[in-house]
């Protein structure tokens, strides 16, 4: 009997070993289930409203409008979380009605969670709003001396798509911006439309730096690159160095390709987006009839928006019907046609390399992955991880299993 019961206690040990190795090794290197999963939400509407106060911190101002697409799957849609871009953090305002609690929440990263007053289910809207005060966004002397620049590149998400992006940056002091936006009634508007899933936006605006009360001891730190998630991998590497030395493989793969990148991911990233767009201007003002100014926007008289059309060329577009306008490859905005009101805005953007952080919604045990880029601060410090939600991969349980370490050891102890 004693000998059953040591074979089946050998038996118990070896599968929680195999299971435990499993998961590190799936935990490294496995990609989501929910990525190829149908999506549970759509954001329709996702707007930032950023303004640097005197002290050179930054508040921002979250409008979100969240459409549940299935609440059978995961659940009814209760509560989300939404990145902020690091822990140096001040004053947090939940501003509608619906939002029951909000705080700082730091599994993972660095984020707000908002509480919902009610369970939101298959085709209804949340929309909610809060801002934060947020500070460490900022680099002194990094790209030219004399200048301080803000980095921000809002939240993407691998299983969302987003329908509408806005990002508003109050213009006051501000030397320059890039990618070229609108200026409109004193802010720097860039919008991005039909957002797929894992598309991302990096915008930055660059101040004199006696323009606020820039803080050198507060500015972006380069080369904080370990992020809690890769501390995670190394902690169980090393916990199950000794019985499976595949851990340890897989765990030195990991912290010397996160070495690499974020030896590259530095303030000047290396890779570059090219976004064209095809504009067509009114030849007089729609309001007043004034002819529009060369390089004009909006009308000098009246203030009415001079812009026709807009239309972005995509891929597909360069290589069939917009095939000359692969060779506008340079910032600016050139004639593109033989009609002398049709032009072509060319923004060239820098796309910092993406760190991953893990953020989970509703409440239920599992995660859905978003990013950010990042300027070698680990996804916190000159942008807003601002992903997160609900369910939608099983991060601990990536073949929906439903086998929880916890069952295993409760069965050992019967």
């Amino acid at each position: 009997m004693r000998m059953n019961e040591m074979k089946n206690r050998i038996k118990l040990i070896l599968l929680r070993g195999i299971v435990l190795a499993a998961l590190v090794i799936f935990a490294a290197g496995a990609v989501s289930v929910g990525a190829y999963a149908a999506p549970l939400d759509e954001i329709l509407a996702y707007e930032i409203n950023a303004e640097v106060n005197q002290d050179a911190t930054v508040t921002l101002t979250y409008h979100i409008e969240w459409k549940v697409l299935d609440s059978d799957s995961e659940g009814p849609l209760s509560w989300v979380r939404v990145g902020i871009p690091n822990s140096h953090y001040g004053e947090v305002l939940g501003l509608t009605d619906n939002i029951k609690s909000i705080g700082y929440d730091s599994d993972g990263g660095s984020y707000m969670r908002i509480d919902f007053d009610r369970e939101y289910y298959e085709d209804e809207v949340v929309v909610f709003e809060f801002s934060v005060v947020q500070d460490y966004m900022y680099q002194v002397d990094k790209l030219e001396e004399g200048y301080t620049v803000y980095a921000f590149t809002p939240g993407w998400f691998d299983d969302i798509a987003i329908d509408s992006m806005t990002v508003r940056w109050k213009a006051d002091k501000a030397y320059s911006w890039t990618p070229d936006c609108l200026n409109l009634m004193g802010n720097l508007v860039w919008m991005e439309t039909n957002m797929s899933t894992g598309e991302k936006s990096t915008f930055t605006v660059t101040y004199p730096n006696d323009a606020y009360g820039f803080d050198l001891s507060k500015q972006i730190e380069e080369g904080d690159s370990t992020s809690g998630e890769d501390w995670f991998y190394i902690i169980i590497g090393l916990v199950f160095s000794v019985v499976f030395p595949i851990a340890i493989f897989t765990t030195i793969i990991r912290l010397v390709s996160a070495a690499i990148y974020n030896a590259s991911a530095a303030f000047g990233p290396k890779e570059k987006k090219i976004t064209r767009t095809k504009i067509v201007y009114y030849d007089s003002c729609p309001g007043c009839g004034a002819v529009r100014g060369e390089g004009k926007t909006t009308c000098e008289f009246c203030g009415r928006d001079l812009i026709k059309s807009k239309e972005v060329i995509e891929e597909k577009d360069i290589k069939g019907s917009e095939k000359e306008a692969a060779k506008f490859t340079k910032e600016g905005e050139f004639r593109y046609t033989d009609d002398p009101n049709t032009f072509i805005n060319v923004h060239v953007v820098p796309i910092p390399r993406p760190a991953r952080s893990y953020s989970s919604g509703r409440g239920s045990s599992h995660s859905h992955r978003s990013s950010c880029a990042h300027s070698s601060c680990a996804c916190a410090c000159a942008c807003a991880c601002a992903g997160g939600g609900r369910a939608g991969c099983s991060v601990k349980d990536f073949y929906r299993t439903n086998l929880k370490l916890s069952m295993l050891f409760r069965r050992g102890r019967r």
